[in-house]
């Protein structure tokens, strides 16, 4: 059975590495695209239901284009889906990130200039000049140089980037600052050290091969529960994006697993290390 979060093909199309696999579709080549709008919809049919989000900068290979919506799949973690034509634009090649949790686009070398748009942690920039405390973006725009640093430096320790969410409101299927789901916050926490993995957490779990025994818990090891997952900061607490806050929050960890055991997704279906 194909899992259509990944299934690279519609009823209209196919990407020519399914060739002999779905003989009655049109077979194409993609497109490549960035997002050039701060977060933008993945979802799971046009006007459909949310899957996850992209974030500026993120790169989307496009199958198809029809009526407004680009038929494609992420770059970063393989899931395919619908995203609105008018956020994606030319590929161009990112050169820095968002680190600060949240930046503004100026359209001015200024603080007091007219901002653009609110950036969330993680975006991907194009920088083609540094000025006196900005950098200047090949789109257009400044963003101030404490905020932002070249893709080259990643931080060590993904628990203490999931720190930067904390509070941040829960969002299914969401994965900025501006809201974030589970498996979103894992996926955010462990591309910003350089470890990619898959968006959902079904997909996180059979990813992982590490197992981890409960006594071995440590910082940065995963928690599963079927549909849920999260971070530990500690052998004794962990960070996740969870409705029953409907925010990013810290809890202890066996206050957390009686409840969500009790009323939630049941009993922990695995520990893993990344």
């Amino acid at each position: 059975m194909t899992d259509r979060r990944t299934f690279f093909a519609n009823e209209r199309v196919a990407h020519v590495g399914l060739r002999g696999q779905v003989d009655t579709l049109r077979l194409a080549e993609v497109a490549a695209r960035r997002v050039l709008v701060p977060v933008v919809d993945v979802c799971a049919a046009p006007r459909g239901t949310r899957d996850s989000q992209l974030l500026m900068g993120a790169g989307f290979d496009v199958l198809e284009t029809l009526n407004g919506w680009c038929f494609g799949r992420v770059v970063a973690d393989g899931n395919v889906g619908y995203v609105a034509e008018v956020s994606l634009g030319e590929a161009v090649a990112p050169s820095h990130w968002v680190t600060a949790r949240s930046s503004h686009i100026y359209t001015e070398s200024s603080l007091k200039s007219a901002d653009k748009a609110a950036v969330s942690f993680g975006s991907l920039l194009s920088v083609v000049a540094e000025l006196e405390g900005y950098v200047e973006l090949s789109g257009g725009g400044f963003v101030p140089v404490p905020h932002v640093s070249p893709l080259s430096e990643r931080p060590l320790d993904a628990a203490k980037t999931a720190l930067t969410f904390l509070g941040v409101p829960y969002l299914w299927g969401g994965d900025s600052v501006f809201g974030i789901d589970c498996s979103g916050l894992v996926q955010a926490c462990l591309r910003a050290v350089g470890t990619m993995c898959p968006r959902d957490s079904d997909q996180q779990e059979a990813f992982f091969t590490t197992d981890v025994a409960p006594k071995d818990l440590r910082r940065g090891d995963l928690v599963f529960w079927r549909g849920h997952v999260a971070m530990m900061l500690n052998e004794r607490e962990m960070i996740h994006a969870n409705a029953h806050h409907m925010a990013v929050a810290i809890e202890p960890f066996e206050v957390a697993r009686s409840r969500i055991g009790a009323r939630e997704f049941g009993e922990i279906t695995s520990m893993k290390r990344p």
